[in-house]
């Protein structure tokens, strides 16, 4: 499965989901992911709710094989539930 979040420099839940990103990353073969910086790669955020198909006011936006989770804790709460996350 392949992850992409989408975030910006300065955002702590950006920071905080690729850390749970390289987690998931080291603990499962299945899992990789990219980190796209919306400013230095000039990704709006009509971009990203064109994607998403709904407003998105925050960052990170995560998708997960081109689905959308949504931010940070949608994320974490997403890798409990169908990557065996366990904190």
């Amino acid at each position: 499965m392949f992850t992409v979040i989408f975030g910006r420099e300065g955002c702590p839940y950006c920071v905080r989901a690729k850390e749970l990103a390289t987690r998931l990353k080291e603990s499962r073969d299945d899992f990789n992911f990219r980190y796209v910086d919306i400013n230095k790669e000039g990704v709006s955020k009509a971009d990203l709710e064109k994607s998403a198909g709904k407003p998105c006011n925050t960052v990170p936006q995560i998708f997960v094989d081109q689905n959308h989770i949504g931010g940070f804790d949608d994320f974490e709460v997403y890798a409990k539930e169908n990557l065996g996350l366990y904190q």
